[in-house]
């Protein structure tokens, strides 16, 4: 297409493809709401103003126009939903482009989890970025699938869907400036994601100078004020496990608003269906209190210019003309999805897309030589002949990853630790089930509100070895072989009997299963576990994966044993 022609179409002096009349155009740039046509042509915004000759004309009669959502920092894999499946869903919601952190994946398969992810979304109406893995593994508390050093990365970086490293979890690395880290934040890419949940205000100067200007990690006001003063964009973070946006809110002003942007994280295909994604973000901004033309601008263009995504995230010249069409802002509900100026979502539902083969990806459960008497927890010696024991137990923090160090007294029969259901203490373990070492960790959590029965799962952040909790090493067991037999997935235990489970074969992790039928799965799950003590409250696999999560305070249970996080090394599961 020549300069002239680019020109004459801007000027609305050639016929385009299609203009959107009497559009109430929510303009990110000026921050007002104004009635206008819209061009569009071969996939472009031509601009706003008058354009007398269209292939086609869609008079919208003062509906409002939105730019595409944008969901700056996501895990695909959280949703236990295939890559197309789960953009097929954000399609429905609003969403047209979101960056893809495969850690998940990654940290199971490898190199071959990051190209299944990239070849997953290649060819979808869809703008799916994926910024590499950046800590595979997260720590050396645990035992991964995989390794991955900046060599193994440099393989992506040219790939045009890659367009940054992945949430830097492990920032004293950076700090520090440990070779490895380094290495990787050398690699030619142009955004590097942040991750630092507790670091202090001094370290976080070396932080943002190594490269690092986002975080979504915040989880109080301070925390968000003290990245903003910095220069971070700190993104503002609403997902099933962690919910943060509420709290952080009272950060955000009208002088810094440019700074946030809005992230999901980690969302279940239930939420997803039943709440919505960004724009679900969207509706909780807006009933909070704040202006919707802001809150649409930490959900569009704030994001894109915090990630580098220089063509997206608004409606004007030269924009990829990716765009919501609703009735009422404040309410923000979604009426049509168009990508590239073709409509992806509305009534009639949402796209099926075709799937890629999962061949190599579902052989991932391996847990070696196993016995249930590695769920044992022995007393010291000095304890041996009481009948209570003092131990560090994991105490669960409602609708946050952060958990607290408890000390409790449980009980002791045949030198064994058991769990208490006065207490509401639950055992917990996770089994290394990538490479066949036998490693298991076992501790005691208190809060997820388990009385009887187990749980288990797959999916356990970061490494996604298999978790378990129970009351009894019985029960636990029979959860441990059913994910082993189902090749990874999620499953309920009641006494003998399983009560329910999800299959997710694709690495342990992701199923490709329609989203409403998981959803569906997950609800039946989720009621059997109220059957076992479990809180109406809680997400008992959301929250069960994080808390094999070393690189978020206080304490953590790995393969490898418990993990003290703020001293970032192993301690004792029995106090002296």
């Amino acid at each position: 297409m020549s300069f002239k022609q680019r020109m004459d179409e801007a000027r609305g002096l050639v016929k385009i493809d299609l203009v959107l009349r009497r559009a109430k155009l929510v303009n990110v740039f000026s921050g007002e709401i104004h009635e206008t046509d819209i061009g569009v042509h071969q996939g472009n915004f031509v601009g706003i103003g008058k354009f007398e000759e269209a292939e086609r004309v869609l008079d919208l009669a003062g509906k409002y126009v939105v730019p595409g959502l944008i969901d700056g920092h996501v895990h695909i894999e959280s949703s236990h939903l295939c890559p197309e499946e789960f953009c097929s869903l954000l399609l429905s919601h609003g969403v047209t482009t979101a960056v893809a952190d495969p850690h998940e994946i990654a940290n199971v398969l490898g190199k071959q989890g990051i190209q299944y992810i990239l070849d997953s979304v290649e060819g979808l109406p869809f703008n799916a970025f994926v910024a590499l893995p950046s800590c595979v593994p997260a720590t050396d508390l645990e035992t991964s699938g995989a390794r991955l050093g900046a060599k193994d990365l440099l393989e992506f970086v040219d790939h045009p869907k890659v367009i940054g490293l992945g949430e830097v979890m492990d920032y004293l690395g950076v700090i520090q400036a440990e070779s490895d880290m380094v290495e990787k934040l050398k690699l030619p890419l142009p955004f590097f994601d942040g991750h630092a949940p507790g670091i202090s205000p001094q370290d976080l100067n070396a932080y943002y100078l190594a490269g690092i200007h986002t975080e979504h990690e915040c989880s109080t006001v301070e925390e968000a004020r003290e990245r903003l003063r910095r220069g971070f964009h700190v993104m503002l973070r609403e997902g099933s496990a962690a919910k943060n946006l509420l709290d952080l809110l009272p950060a955000v002003t009208s002088q810094n608003a440019g700074q946030c942007l809005l992230v999901t994280d980690d969302r279940h295909p239930r939420d997803l269906i039943h709440e919505g994604s960004i724009d679900h973000l969207v509706r909780l901004a807006i009933k909070a209190g704040m202006d919707p033309v802001q809150v649409i601008q930490m959900a569009t263009i704030n994001a894109a210019r915090a990630i580098g995504l220089s063509r997206l995230g608004a409606v004007a010249p030269g924009y990829q003309a990716d765009f919501v069409i609703l009735d009422d802002l404040n309410e923000f509900k979604i009426n049509e999805v168009y990508w590239r100026g073709i409509k992806q979502s509305g009534s009639e539902g949402r796209p099926k897309f075709p799937r890629f083969s999962v061949a190599g990806l579902t052989e991932s459960v391996h847990i070696g030589n196993w016995s249930p008497a590695k769920l044992r927890v022995l007393t010291d010696k000095e304890s041996r002949s009481s009948n209570h024991a003092q131990v560090k137990v994991i105490g669960v923090q409602e609708h946050s990853l952060l958990t607290s160090t408890l000390l409790r007294e449980l009980p002791v029969c045949n030198e064994h630790i058991h769990p208490d259901p006065a207490q509401g203490i639950a055992k917990l373990a996770v089994l290394e089930r990538h490479h066949k070492t036998g490693n298991v960790g076992v501790g005691f959590v208190e809060g997820l509100g388990l009385t009887k029965g187990a749980i288990a799962s797959t999916v356990a952040h970061d490494s996604h070895n298999l978790v378990v909790v129970g009351m009894s090493d019985e029960e636990m067991n029979l959860a441990i072989m059913t994910c082993v037999e189902m090749g990874g997935g999620l499953c309920l235990v009641d006494g003998r009997q399983v009560i329910g489970k999800l299959p997710l074969p694709i690495a342990g992790l992701m199923t490709d299963q329609g989203a409403e039928e998981v959803a569906q799965i997950l609800s039946q799950l989720h009621e059997k576990a109220v059957s076992l003590g479990i809180s109406k409250m809680v997400d008992p696999f959301m929250t069960l994966a994080f808390l094999s999560l070393p690189v978020i305070p206080e304490l953590k249970l790995t393969d490898l044993g418990l993990v003290d996080v703020e001293k970032f090394r192993l301690t004792k599961v029995v106090c002296k």
